[in-house]
């Protein structure tokens, strides 16, 4: 049987704990993540069968980075402005941060020059928002 004193000392800890619960709620819902980042990649393959190897050298690059592939050269079309290269990729990563963090990486600069040497591509990185209604031209 549990004593008084101990009965009031766990209810006191499990009030202490819900607090905390609260406020660590209120906490994380008042600072949102940070925007997500994404790597946009324009490619014309020149060399199928090496741009292959790369494919497959950045696949696992890309996910021990926290990637996630969100176009990978399926269709598009132009609708104003020069028209998009063979291939466009989109990748999004958790921050801006994380996308650098990948671009920049040993891990992919050590297989860039597959891709080199089998397309032509431009690629940038873009930061997201949060809030699109409030982003400002």
């Amino acid at each position: 049987m549990i004593d008084r004193k101990t009965l009031a000392t766990l209810a006191t800890l499990a009030a202490g704990l819900a607090i905390g619960s609260l406020g660590a709620t209120a906490w994380s819902a008042a600072t949102p993540p940070p925007p997500k980042g994404y790597v946009v990649a324009e490619i014309n393959v020149k060399d199928l069968a090496a741009y292959r190897d790369y494919v497959e050298a950045a696949g696992p690059i890309i996910r021990k980075y926290g990637g996630t592939f969100l176009t990978r050269g399926g269709q598009s079309i132009a609708v104003e402005g020069a028209p998009p290269a063979q291939r466009v990729m989109i990748i999004e990563f958790a921050s801006f941060a994380q996308a650098k963090t990948f671009e920049y990486s040993k891990d992919y600069s050590d297989i860039a020059p597959l891709r080199l040497k089998s397309a032509d591509s431009r690629i940038f990185l873009i930061e997201g928002t949060n809030n699109a209604a409030a982003s400002k031209p």
